[in-house]
């Protein structure tokens, strides 16, 4: 083969590799976005839930409410029974949604000294036995801290995309200030994505589908945090589309 036909043969693959690579990278992203599409979030919104009628702790006793948020103000203790979040409370006002989007400001009070403090935002609560939560904390090294989690009646399983068996997702919260955070859930594909501060790229996600409905909460392990301007918005579970 002349050397000018080789060289205009290797011109065109290069060509051709160039154009090739940029789109199935391309193609990637456009099925990610469209997944994160997939999920329709209906317009039953609920907010002011700062008020102790709201909510339904485990321990009432380690629970304040000032009326502008509401504070986890003492460390919860290991319960009998599966390893799950030792204190939450769970949101009582409105209905039991399906697809839900939470939007919260979260803050972790213990001092970052403590590398492990944690708070979680609970969804799909069905019980105290069955429920799923993202775990928000300044440690990301071991199994149980940073990551999505189920618990239906056995320990808490993780289950987010990031966690590779040493290391999870970057940690959530690294100091003492108040942090936007939304967690949404996507009952039909089972998409969970949690987000910090603003970001449109989620920090940690899952894809479950064991509880398909359920309330939301806030609490921790055995730290102590608190939680503004909390809004749920979603779409009603099926039995509950009849409820304010």
């Amino acid at each position: 083969m002349p050397t000018f036909v080789r060289l205009c043969a290797l011109a065109l693959v290069l060509a051709l590799t160039q154009f090739i690579a940029p789109t199935a990278h391309a193609a990637d992203h456009v099925e990610a976005a469209a997944k994160a599409r997939d999920c329709t979030l209906g317009r039953t919104a609920v907010r002011n839930t700062n008020a102790a009628t709201s909510w339904a702790p485990v321990t009432p006793a380690k629970w304040q409410f000032p009326g502008d948020q509401v504070i986890l103000a003492e460390a919860g203790e290991a319960r009998p029974g599966p390893r799950r979040p030792f204190e939450y409370a769970v949101l009582t006002k409105g209905p039991v949604f399906g697809s839900v989007q939470i939007d919260a400001e979260v803050r972790l009070d213990t001092p970052t000294s403590v590398s492990n403090r944690d708070v979680i935002i609970v969804f799909g609560y069905r019980s105290d036995l069955q429920f799923d939560y993202a775990h928000l904390s300044q440690d990301n090294t071991i199994y149980p801290h940073n990551g999505i989690f189920v618990v239906n009646n056995a320990d808490r399983l993780r289950i987010d995309d990031q966690w590779n068996g040493q290391v999870g997702a970057p940690p959530a919260v690294t100091d003492e200030a108040w942090h936007k955070v939304r967690v949404r859930y996507c009952t039909d594909t089972g998409r969970i994505e949690v987000f910090m501060d603003g970001s449109t790229t989620p920090l940690i996600t899952a894809t479950d589908r064991t509880f398909t409905s359920g309330r939301v909460g806030f609490g921790s392990f055995d730290n102590i945090g608190r939680v503004r301007n909390l809004t749920v918005t979603g779409t009603p579970a099926r039995a509950d589309r009849s409820q304010p």
